[in-house]
């Protein structure tokens, strides 16, 4: 067995049907041993996009998603796509081809260090030098990538290393020293924090990520309905609990919902579960929860108290220290104190509905988010870009089942959207997954049209065209005396033209119900599509000015109820 060959197997005991590369050089010899083998490979147009659907993959179905790219140029496109998953706790293992060890180090052609450029941005790195290694190399970075936070595992294979044979085929785990995540939770804090919420008589729950890589949905519901406790979400964090139910409050942050926003200072308890505190959920810190207890379970103990002061840790895999906690409150009696402030916040949520039902041309966004929502079915994805498009979605499509919603939060990746569709829909291929993106975004990527039309991968992409770079173009609206410099597109091209020309089916909407009738028929279809919706430019929500308080929002929506 040479050393692509044990790639290849490794892979496969890993359980791993599919990977999303793009070959190059370096990696001619594992291509040419994977010609023969049963594992899919889905040529991308961009190592960028191998990155973002191997990303999508792993979010939509809990497992690694793997990427694959040559060395130097094809390593280095991998970079923003491995930082994404990074920054969102999304396990994937990258895969990149290395010139021959005898070079690495001589500025051979096409030679990057891709080991040394992503040290801030994986979990660990392998070069594995010796043919022998690799099933131990390709074990370990799977368990590395799904443990403890989840997070992106980078192995660079040298040429020779590929094509050199192994004595022995051994797939022992490596030691990893210093690598060993407290999952459990201290039996002790759980008590302490069973005896905060007795006392609290506003309690509040920050759902993040965390909740649904750790799969504790239920386990949160149980806490919610037991201690009767409204319930916010980081964008990440949607879907951990159904955002139609009574106590759920939507996103809390510089584009939150109001309702959120107004809220949480409110509260006496914060129940913070598998979140970091990001700038973009805070606001300024010395005006987030400043006379509020905080308890914050994490399975990272490097986020708690990194950002916002904690009055009781504990360190622990959600899901765990969610049963842990529940099973104490057994039989907990919720005060009357409680029961008011909940009623009194389920009251406000309704009184700040924001209205959804607009006939206006162009289109609003939030009537044509409506009508997404309004095709779908809960199990069906959406993924998101980054900007306005991703807010929109945020705030008007309610997420009832984790892994449903997709977005890039920490980077704030443009691009990210569609190619994250992809990964999910061959995750998930019995799911409808719909991808979200503005024109700017979609233009980084659209080049992987030839993608899904290769594999006949049926997404829809749906483009929110409002000829601008949306959510710059409204901070230059709003605090920058719209002076809006290098913001609007003089030259979109015809998006509808240019998914033909990739040989996948278009159709441009301009008026108010065309969306659903157009998602209907391409549901049905079961074909890759592309929805031009040409949008107001001018539209946009609420938001947090920077360094403003978490209850300083500018702008307003306008209510549902004002309706007539």
């Amino acid at each position: 067995m040479r050393g692509g060959e044990a790639i290849i197997e490794s892979l496969k005991n890993m359980g791993v049907k599919t990977i999303f590369g793009y070959p190059g050089g370096q990696t001619i010899p594992f291509y040419d041993m994977l010609y023969d083998a049963d594992i899919d490979h889905i040529l991308v147009r961009h190592e960028q996009c191998a990155a973002h659907a191997a990303d999508g993959f792993a979010r939509a179905s809990g497992e690694v998603g793997v990427c694959l790219a040559t060395s130097g140029p094809g390593a280095t496109n991998l970079v923003t796509g491995i930082a994404t998953a990074f920054m969102d706790s999304s396990p994937i293992v990258a895969i990149t081809g290395q010139v021959p060890t005898h070079l690495i180090g001589n500025d051979a052609f096409q030679e990057a260090d891709i080991v040394g450029i992503t040290i801030p941005i994986v979990k660990h790195s392998f070069q594995p030098k010796n043919p022998d290694l690799i099933p131990s190399v390709i074990k370990s970075s799977f368990e590395l990538a799904k443990s403890g936070r989840p997070g992106p595992v980078l192995i660079d294979v040298p040429k020779e290393v590929q094509e050199g044979e192994l004595s022995k085929f051994v797939d022992n785990l490596i030691h990893t020293p210093g690598y060993n995540p407290n999952t459990k939770g201290n039996i002790r804090q759980i008590k302490k924090a069973c005896n905060l919420i007795k006392e609290s008589k506003k309690p509040i729950i920050l759902a993040g990520a965390g909740v649904i890589i750790s799969n504790a949905c239920c386990e949160l519901e149980e806490l919610a309905k037991t201690i009767n406790a409204p319930v916010m979400t980081s964008l990440l964090g949607k879907g951990a609990f159904d955002e139609t139910d009574d106590l759920a409050l939507g996103m809390l942050g510089m584009h939150g919902r109001k309702v959120s926003n107004d809220t949480v200072n409110e509260a006496d308890l914060l129940i913070a579960i598998g979140v970091r505190f990001s700038d973009r959920t805070t606001g300024r810190l010395d005006s987030f929860v400043p006379d509020t207890k905080v308890i914050h379970i994490d399975i990272d103990p490097a986020e708690i108290g990194k950002n916002v002061d904690v009055d009781l840790p504990i360190v622990g895999d959600a899901r765990n220290v969610l049963s842990s906690l529940n099973k104490v409150l057994k039989g907990h009696v919720v005060s009357d104190d409680v029961n008011n402030w909940s009623n009194t916040i389920k009251q406000r949520k309704i009184d700040f509905i924001p209205r959804v039902s607009y006939d206006d041309v162009p289109l609003k966004p939030q009537r044509v988010i409506k009508e997404i929502s309004e095709a779908l079915n809960s199990d069906s994805i959406l993924t998101t870009d980054v900007g306005q498009n991703q807010m929109w979605a945020a705030h008007f499509f309610d997420t009832q089942k984790p892994r449903k919603f997709i977005s890039s939060g920490g980077l704030g990746t443009m691009g990210f959207g569609f190619p994250a569709a992809i990964g999910a829909k061959v995750a998930c291929p019995e799911d409808v997954v719909v991808s979200i993106n503005g024109d700017g975004g979609f233009l980084m990527v659209c080049q992987e049209l030839a993608t899904v039309k290769d594999y006949d991968i049926p997404v829809i992409g749906v483009v929110l065209e409002n000829g601008t770079l949306g959510m710059v173009y409204q901070w230059q609206s709003l605090l920058y005396n719209e002076r809006h410099s290098e913001t609007e597109f003089k030259n979109n091209p015809d998006f509808v033209k240019l998914a033909e020309s990739f040989g996948v089916n278009a159709v441009r909407i301009t008026k108010s119900g065309e969306t659903k009738e157009a998602l209907k028929k391409a549901i049905k279809d079961n074909e890759a599509i592309l929805l031009d919706i040409v949008i107001d430019s001018e539209e946009a929500l609420p938001m947090l000015p920077p360094g403003a308080g978490i209850n300083e929002m500018i702008g307003d929506y306008k209510l549902e109820k004002d309706v007539v």
